[in-house]
């Protein structure tokens, strides 16, 4: 066996070594890290909605009648009213005919791919998309081929040269939001394509759902596609809706054929009906809280125009989602430890979660976040970055 100390050791020098944090109280803008309060800006709680006082008030009443676990899975004696309900109404949210609930993110996109697609298929991924869609895309044994990333055209290239035979299935996957970059895909010239060559377009919109789009229904609604455009969406519960869980939006058929064969659906037990009444609840908010995104983007619109005056080198991204690429583990490490001692907390992100020579800052924004808290950043930023002489430009001030 080989020496693990070594390997950990090896990790740590690469500056790719991870920590947990100690995390105190409910989630927000400032977080209580190991007795000290610092101003968080690594959060996927895009609309501020993970510690709402009405969300909690609908999980104590899910509690009061359904208790705190859900006994065991779907398909045994597990599924509520309160899944049954969540899921119509999901269904109804993104405007598709059916949904079907699962644990975690991770969990669809394994069962979804694993349900659709087999050996003799084919599976065509970005080269970026989420670990949990690489990973599913190779539990099917289908032929896995990766297309450069947020290209049609690479996409065009790959399934007009390979094989494919009648009865054998085409699955193009893509991130809606991609969660490193920030960026969208280009949905409508991806569909373009895979309506070419006979070709199912999934898109995993994890980091869309609830923050792109009318009324909040994500990357598909964004660009004004239908179900029939887009024939499978996966979406998750933890991130724009603050609570926990996902779900995959599909036809009757797809959805009664996740249920028949998806693994990660029939062998694992339910989540808490409780969580089920409290989504529900978060649903409701996200929908008719349009105030939430404006302040978001609001927040975003904020942050990026101090970026340009400081000259930062942020990725072209239109979400909360804000790299700032510095390219050298250690040195992103180096600058996320700089920003702690000054109160901040923002993720470093490194390999093998990003692409060699890419590591970064990965900034991300929230409805919690005020005006005061952008600035902060900023001037922190000016700081850390100018100490280092890592402005790419004199910097000016950092008000917006």
């Amino acid at each position: 066996m080989r020496d693990l100390q070594q390997g950990l050791a090896e990790r740590e020098a690469a500056g790719l070594y991870r920590r947990r944090r100690l995390i105190g109280g409910a989630q927000g803008a400032e977080l209580q890290v190991e007795g000290r309060t610092l101003l968080t800006f690594c959060s996927n709680d895009y609309l501020g909605l993970a510690a709402d006082p009405r969300i909690a008030a609908a999980l104590k009443r899910g509690v009061d009648e359904y208790g705190v676990g859900s006994g065991a899975a779907h398909l045994v004696c597990g599924h509520s009213a309160a899944h049954h309900a969540l899921e119509e109404e999901l269904a109804a949210f993104v405007g598709y005919p059916r949904a079907l609930l699962f644990s975690t993110g991770y969990m669809a996109n394994i069962g979804m791919l694993g349900a659709l697609a087999g050996p003799g298929d084919q599976v065509f991924e970005d080269r970026l998309n989420h670990a949990s869609l690489l990973d599913g895309g190779l539990l099917t044994r289908a032929r896995l081929q990766r297309y450069d990333h947020a290209s049609p055209e690479s996409l065009a290239g790959k399934l007009a040269t390979s094989r494919w035979a009648e009865g054998q299935n085409r699955l193009t996957v893509t991130d809606g939001v991609f969660s490193m970059d920030g960026d969208i895909a280009p949905l409508p010239e991806l569909q373009r394509v895979c309506a070419a060559y006979d070709a199912w377009l999934m898109v995993d919109d994890a980091h869309g759902l609830g923050v792109l789009g009318p009324g909040g229904r994500g990357s598909v609604a964004h660009f004004g596609l239908t179900p029939e455009e887009v024939p499978v969406l996966m979406g998750t519960l933890g991130k724009g809706f603050g609570v926990f869980g996902a779900f995959v939006a599909a036809t009757d058929e797809v959805i009664e054929t996740l249920i028949q064969q998806a693994r990660s659906y029939i062998y694992t037990t339910a989540m808490p009906p409780a969580l089920a009444v409290a989504l529900r609840e978060s649903l409701r908010l996200v929908q008719h809280e349009g105030w939430r995104r404006e302040r978001l983007f609001a927040n975003v619109q904020r942050f990026r125009k101090g970026a340009r005056q400081l000259g930062l080198g942020l990725l072209d991204s239109p979400t909360p989602i804000q790299p700032l690429l510095l390219g050298d583990a250690n040195t992103a490490l180096v600058v996320s430890q700089a920003l702690e001692a000054e109160g901040l907390l923002v993720g470093a992100i490194r390999p093998p979660t990003v692409p060699e020579g890419s590591a970064r800052l990965r900034i991300t924004l929230s409805t919690a976040h005020d005006e005061g808290h952008i600035d902060r950043l900023l001037d922190a930023l000016e700081r850390v970055l100018g100490g280092m002489g890592l402005l790419s430009r004199p910097a000016q001030a950092s008000g917006a």
